[in-house]
C-alpha cells in the first residue's frame, strides 16, 4: 500500500461549519470523479498498527485540472479528535492520502442523472458536475437536489442552475420538501440517481425511489460493491 504524504496549501472556510482543505498534489497521485481516499493525520503510522482514530474516509471535492486535492468536511463545535486536530491545522502541516477509489463515477448512457444529497454530501458530487460541465457527452441533463437544514448552502456558484447546459440545482431546507421533490423526479423510470449522505439518509432514498419503481440498478451509492447488497436488497413486501 502506498501512503502519499502531501501539504495543506489553503484552507477555504465554506459555511462557518464547513471547510475545504486543499492540499498539493503528490507525484503519482492520482483520481477520477466521485473519488474518496483515507485522510490520515501525522502520527496514525507511528505505531505497530494504524490508529483508526487517525484516519478518515474521505471524498474528494475538486478534479485534477484544479490541481489541489480538496477535502470538504463538516467540523462541529463538539466534534471527535480526529476533527479536533484537523480544526487546529494550518497551511504547510502534512497529512497523508492512501487507497484511493471512486464507487460514483459519471455513468454516461444517454439517461437523465439525478443528484441527491444531504449537507456536505455535496462535495462527493461536485466533481460529477464539473466532469459534465467539462463534457456533457452521453449524459442527457443533470438534476441536483440537496436538503441543508442549516441553509448555509455548499458551492452555490457550481450548483447554480444552467439551463444552456441542461443542468438544474435546487436547495431545500426541510424534509418534507425534499422527500416531495425526490418522489416527483423517481416519475422517470429511466433515470439515473446518485444518493450521498448518512447511511440513515440513504436508506430513506432509497425506500422511496423503489416504491415508486426505480430498480437497484439505476441507484448509485457511494460504498463498496460488497455494501450495495445491504442498501439495495431489501423485499418492497414488507
Amino acid at each position: 500500500m502506498q501512503i502519499y504524504w502531501t501539504k495543506i496549501n489553503k484552507i477555504i472556510e465554506e459555511t462557518p461549519e464547513i471547510k475545504t482543505y486543499l492540499l498539493d498534489c503528490p507525484g503519482g497521485f492520482t483520481w477520477e470523479e466521485g473519488a474518496h481516499t483515507h485522510f490520515a493525520l501525522k502520527g496514525f503510522n507511528a505505531g505497530d498498527k494504524p490508529n483508526r482514530s487517525l484516519i478518515r474516509h474521505m471524498s474528494i471535492s475538486t478534479l485534477p485540472y484544479e490541481n489541489s486535492i480538496g477535502i470538504t468536511t463538516r467540523i462541529r463545535e463538539q466534534c471527535s479528535e480526529f476533527k479536533a486536530i484537523l480544526r487546529n491545522l494550518e497551511v504547510g502541516n502534512e497529512v497523508a492520502l492512501f487507497k484511493t477509489h471512486s464507487n460514483v463515477p459519471l455513468k454516461r448512457e444517454g439517461k437523465n442523472v439525478y443528484l441527491l444529497s444531504s449537507g456536505v454530501g455535496l462535495a462527493t458530487l461536485r466533481p460529477l458536475v464539473l466532469d459534465y460541465f467539462e463534457r456533457a457527452d452521453n449524459v442527457n441533463q443533470i438534476h441536483s437536489l440537496n436538503i441543508d437544514s442549516s441553509q448555509n448552502f455548499l458551492f452555490t456558484n457550481i450548483f447554480e442552475s444552467a439551463p444552456d447546459k441542461k443542468f438544474t440545482s435546487q436547495f431545500v431546507d426541510n424534509r418534507k420538501d425534499y422527500y416531495e421533490e425526490v418522489k416527483s423526479l423517481a416519475a422517470d423510470k429511466d433515470g439515473l440517481f446518485y444518493v450521498v449522505g448518512s447511511d440513515e439518509f440513504l436508506v430513506q432514498n432509497i425506500e422511496i425511489l423503489r416504491e415508486q419503481g426505480i430498480r437497484p440498478e439505476q441507484i448509485m451509492l457511494d460504498k463498496h460493491e460488497r455494501q450495495l447488497p445491504e442498501f439495495l436488497s431489501f423485499d418492497l413486501s414488507i
